[in-house]
């Protein structure tokens, strides 16, 4: 089960304690800056874990300013579509509701409230214009959301090398026979993500596997390829290309 740290009481509770029944997730973005982009991230994370675990979601964006420009970074940070918080205020059955914030950021009356530190470092612009924005996705991963972040010059180059080397590696895994993803390694990885989106815990399960030789090739792939589901990394981009 998912557990995440509540910033409202300080105490760790059930992401969704009524089993497969609907839970309301809320990004309050700050505004068009890397900390904001980084609460929707959060926000992904949480969304997708919860439907790993089989938990319906309700994804809300709530926001005063830039809504076009916050939803098309969404978008190109493989980031999934958001409703509008304002045209659905109202509760809808669900039996959980989720907001996540950016740290020292107004504490909403009610549910549960996951709080982001900040993250600086290049602007909006600049962030446009990335070859890959999957480098940005990479560089907030690396580190837990309640640290606060500077990605200093070369950070996202760093990251786009290293995006790239595992996407290769994924291609190469893919040209073995399947097999299926070690239990002890599927259990690893769920550990990470249940322990209050242990999501650089994901990350360094993954960088275990790598050197373990008793993991055949083809349960790297799919090990990869299930992770992806929450990285959301497009680790399988570069399979069928050439070596």
């Amino acid at each position: 089960m998912l557990r995440i740290l509540d910033a409202k009481t300080g105490e760790t509770v059930p992401a969704a304690p009524v089993r497969r029944a609907l839970t309301r997730v809320e990004a309050h973005v700050p505004g068009r800056d890397l900390t904001g982009l980084r609460v929707l991230l959060t926000t992904d994370l949480l969304l997708r874990a919860l439907e790993l675990g089989g938990t319906p979601v309700l994804p809300l964006l709530t926001a005063d300013r830039h809504q076009a420009e916050l939803h098309a970074a969404a978008t190109a940070l493989g980031i999934r579509p958001f409703e509008d918080g304002r045209d659905l205020a109202s509760g809808l059955g669900e039996a959980q509701v989720v907001h996540v914030t950016a740290r020292d950021a107004p504490v909403p009356g009610t549910g549960v409230t996951v709080a982001v530190a900040p993250a600086g470092g290049p602007d909006a612009d600049a962030l446009n214009r990335l070859a890959d924005p999957a480098a940005l996705r990479l560089a907030l991963l690396d580190a837990p959301r309640r640290t606060a972040v500077h990605l200093a010059a070369g950070a996202l180059d760093e990251a786009g090398r290293r995006l790239g080397r595992l996407r290769q590696s994924v291609a190469g895994w893919a040209r073995s026979p399947s097999r299926p993803v070690p239990e002890k390694v599927r259990g690893r990885l769920r550990d990470a993500w249940e322990d209050d989106l242990d999501v650089p815990g994901v990350l360094g399960v993954l960088r275990w596997m790598e050197s373990q030789a008793e993991i055949p090739d083809g349960a790297r792939f799919e090990t990869c390829a299930y992770a992806d589901r929450l990285l959301a990394l497009d680790l399988t981009r570069d399979l069928g290309r050439p070596a």
